[in-house]
């Protein structure tokens, strides 16, 4: 008996692209096994089967733009004898279909510059302030350029050489993501950096100096790359240092760790930390806001979801923890858990990393004192946490052993000041210091 599987709901983004084929036409899998890898704006994850049975045929190509009702495969779920399973034709390279749509090249924002007319219907309209990023095309080297008739129209359109573009494709071929990133890069070195004063990076050849190795930033790198750009550039940061003396709060831990170490779940300083920042949030509710678009007003939460930074082998990824004033530090430390094997395996939807009113960057289990986390805009605030260590403390009347933990809180300086992020982090470490706040 044949059965059709479909793309299950994968959050609330649509035309994810397919970046790598797990099974092929014959293959025996069985429920849970992995079918498809597809990659959205923030993260690569795979896709389940939802039952067993041998791959009959295979109905999407490397490339291929997916949503939630396309169909993956068709699976033969009866015990037929996998040979007789028509054989799959090899893939062929990613059709103009693999190439971002208009929904993800919204979303990041480009340039006036970029928006040429069409020649198609001439309007009046106002000159333009700015040349085309690249005036002028060599006709030869457009010619030569590898790239599909699509891509060849967009540049056009654009104004843009392909001769002058790197191609990221499949055997070098040049994408539409190709093309905008070069926009990007031409608008930053030139328009961009000229508007800030700052002269355009120099192309060097690193080569004359010495062997070499060149290697593609992952997808995940170059996004958190230009979140990252964009929120440093755009939000004036200011960081404040602190201390928190997590001696008993320590003590704490580990009575519940040797507690609950049966039962599977790990008690971190992270899950207390969490509940302290909820705790800071609701003293402080200009924390748990984020600046609307106009950057005129202020939109304050009524909820508690903290992002947790979680490093993987193919970049940053920020899951979040809903409702965090409303669950224990068990549950806390179970989803956390389950979050961050999701995370380095690749299972996390798009909808697992939205929403977030505060991030927390820990840095406590590599090392470091402190450092300046970037704030995860739209949200105002982000806290770093380096490593805790033993400390002499003076108490009155001698030095005695502390364990220090250092904070290292960064904020939007249009939304927070110098003196309430200070009461911050002092009213933090005073509930980091004595575990009975937490209650509060």
């Amino acid at each position: 008996m044949e059965k059709e599987i479909f793309v299950p709901d994968i959050g609330d983004f649509e035309s994810v692209e397919v970046v790598e084929l797990l099974v092929k036409s014959g293959d025996v899998i069985n429920v849970e096994d992995s079918l498809i890898s597809v990659e959205s704006d923030k993260a690569t994850m795979e896709i389940p089967a939802p039952e067993a049975g041998v791959v009959k045929e295979l109905k999407v190509n490397l490339g291929d733009k997916v949503s939630q009702g396309n169909l993956i495969l068709v699976l033969e779920t009866t015990s037929n004898d996998p040979a007789v399973a028509a054989p799959a034709e090899e893939p062929p390279a990613p059709a103009p279909s693999a190439e971002p749509t208009a929904k993800a090249a919204a979303a990041t924002p480009q340039p006036a510059p970029t928006a040429a007319p069409t020649p198609v219907k001439a309007t009046p309209a106002a000159p333009p302030s700015k040349a085309s990023p690249t005036a002028k095309i060599d006709e030869v080297a457009f010619a030569k350029a590898y790239a599909t008739p699509s891509v060849r129209k967009f540049a056009r359109e654009l104004g843009v050489d392909l001769g002058k573009v790197e191609g990221t494709g499949r055997k070098k071929r040049i994408t539409r993501e190709d093309v905008q990133n070069f926009i990007k890069r031409t608008l930053t070195q030139g328009i961009g950096g000229a508007g800030l004063g700052v002269a355009p990076m120099p192309e060097l050849d690193f080569s004359q100096w010495g062997e070499i190795e060149t290697k593609a930033l992952t997808k995940i790198n170059k996004l958190t790359g230009q979140y990252l750009h964009r929120n440093w550039v755009t939000v004036p940061h200011v960081t404040q240092f602190d201390e928190a003396d997590v001696t008993d709060l320590e003590v704490f831990r580990k009575s519940m760790l040797a507690e609950y170490k049966d039962n599977g779940i790990k008690i971190t300083m992270l899950v207390f930390l969490m509940k302290a920042i909820v705790s800071a949030l609701k003293e402080f509710p200009r924390f748990n806001a984020s600046l609307d678009t106009s950057g005129e007003n202020l939109i304050f939460k009524k909820y508690f979801h903290i992002g947790i930074a979680v490093d993987t082998p193919d970049g940053l990824v920020v899951p979040v923890v809903r409702d965090v004033d409303r669950k224990t530090l068990v549950e806390l430390a179970s989803e956390l858990g389950e979050l961050s094997v999701q995370a380095r395996n690749k299972k996390l939807k798009p909808s697992d990393m939205q929403g977030g009113c505060f991030t927390i960057s820990s840095l406590g289990g590599i090392g470091g004192t402190k450092f300046t986390p970037i704030v995860n805009s739209p949200e105002v605030a982000i806290l770093g946490v380096s490593r805790a260590k033993m400390q002499p403390v003076w108490n009155g009347e001698s030095f005695e052993p502390r364990l220090i933990l250092p904070l290292s809180l960064s904020y939007d300086h249009r939304v927070v000041d110098g003196a309430d992020g200070a009461r911050f982090t002092t009213f933090l470490s005073r509930v980091l210091s004595d575990t009975r706040r937490l209650l509060l």
